[in-house]
């Protein structure tokens, strides 16, 4: 599992780009990346960005920190994970030095990314919806991975900070589910429920929505907050009998479900009522099952498993492609950087080349100087003899970016067949293999009838 938190850099960027790359804490600098730069004149590079930017933005950059679960990752694999992550939430549109920190028991990465976008020029918006994205990216990278992650659904809307809250028995909301939770079946109301906390030290506050605080916490909780189970409604509903909104069976969506695995469903054998309504619900199932494939031509299982493979075959090259056409954009926006970084020093550059006291020349042009000969060497490794126009590249990455788009859109339309398909392709499976069971079922029952 994996927990993240940002904030920005509003000065002394240097001091917190030394601070994440100090060899102590990164393995002697072994677990120190960059993008876009180099992570010993990153604040350089990040400052000339900043400097050709009518969007400036307040902030200098922004500092992502994402720590792991003791024990559950090596370092070089939180790197690994990092690095996608760095990439794909900046879209490669920000420079930025990554690093993973093993001082502590926990491992941890530190990303630092430029506030300005080298490609457009503006600045980062930072707010709920780029974090979201971040943790969901995230997560899964941590399932990819094979590491553990804060499972979304009934604690909608928990923070990561209240999640660890919660794993330590310290949260405040935890602590209130769980007193609601005990008091429901000795409630006759939902009146009566909140008079029950009020005697456990619970302060009520009643407005447009019911809010309880425990002693000693800061601010109200609405009982909405604490999910699906904990709305005045779904409480009172819960104290009349009825049962829990986020255990109730999802709605049909009209698509083909998976069939359900009653014999080994831990409800089924629970709960008679929800056994029955599995099997009238498999019924269901699987005569979408069989219109689909009628519908769709395919008569043999052999066709299936064909479609499938062709499906999942498709859905690879499309995925190369869309990586190869990202990678180029990557590339050649970095090689645009680089270009227009080397034409706008170039005169600097000649002028010092042309000083006779060159030392007293760099101390006042360290910086484009440092700037001018990184761009230099990257253009002369990327094997350009003439430098093309800034028109000519912007083409190329409209083009590129075109392409992504349709990419993109078509690899979307191919996982859901391909999620789809799996689903008839297992439905089928289980359909298959029930006659042989209920065969092997009446072959036991003869054989100890003869015993």
């Amino acid at each position: 599992m994996a927990v993240t938190k940002t904030h920005p850099i509003k000065s002394t960027l240097k001091s917190a780009i030394d601070y994440i790359c100090n060899p102590d804490k990164t393995d002697g600098k072994l677990l120190v990346s960059s993008f876009g730069c180099a992570a010993e004149t990153a604040d350089i590079e990040f400052e000339w960005t900043r400097r050709h930017s009518i969007d400036k933005g307040t902030h200098l950059g922004r500092h992502l920190i994402q720590a792991f679960e003791p024990g559950e990752v090596s370092a070089e694999e939180a790197h690994e994970i990092g690095m996608p992550l760095a990439k794909e939430i900046l879209g490669g549109k920000y420079e930025f030095v990554l690093t993973t920190h093993v001082d502590k028991e926990h491992i941890h990465n530190h990303l630092i990314f430029n506030a300005v976008s080298f490609t457009d020029h503006k600045h980062y918006h930072s707010n709920k919806r780029s974090y979201h994205e971040i943790r969901l990216t995230s997560d899964r990278l941590c399932r990819e991975h094979g590491l553990s992650v804060i499972v979304p659904g009934r604690d909608k809307g928990k923070s990561y900070i209240e999640h660890q809250a919660a794993q330590n028995g310290t949260s405040y909301k935890a602590k209130l589910k769980a007193a609601i939770d005990r008091l429901i079946p000795v409630s006759s109301s939902l009146e009566d429920l909140l008079a029950r906390l009020q005697r456990e030290g619970y302060e009520i506050k009643r407005g447009k929505y019911i809010s309880a605080r425990a002693p000693n916490q800061e601010r109200f909780t609405r009982l909405k907050t604490l999910g699906a189970d904990y709305t005045e409604e779904a409480v009172a509903s819960r104290i009349a009998g009825g049962p829990r909104p986020s255990r109730q069976p999802q709605q049909r969506s009209g698509k083909v479900s998976l069939l359900i695995d009653i014999q080994n469903n831990i409800k089924a054998q629970q709960s008679a009522g929800y056994q029955r309504w599995a099997t009238i619900e498999n019924l269901k199932r699987a005569a979408a099952t069989m219109n689909f494939l009628t519908e769709h031509g395919i008569g043999s299982y052999e066709e299936l498993v064909a479609q499938c493979d062709a499906i999942a075959a498709a859905s690879i090259r499309t995925r190369e492609n869309l990586r190869d056409t990202e990678q180029r954009i990557t590339d050649l926006a970095l090689l645009g950087k680089q270009i227009d970084t080397y034409r706008k020093l170039k005169p600097v550059y000649d002028r010092y080349k042309a000083s006779k006291d060159k030392e007293k020349f760099l101390r006042g042009f360290e910086s484009e100087i440092i700037l001018f000969e990184a761009a230099a060497r990257e253009i002369r490794k990327a094997g350009l003899t003439k430098l093309p126009s800034a028109e000519k590249l912007k083409v190329e990455l409209d083009r590129l970016t075109t392409r992504k788009t349709a990419l993109q859109a078509e690899l979307r339309k191919i996982q859901r067949e391909e999620k789809e398909y799996d689903t008839l392709r297992q439905n089928v499976d289980s359909l298959l293999e029930r006659p042989d069971e209920q065969d092997q079922e009446h072959r036991r029952e003869h054989i100890t009838a003869l015993e």
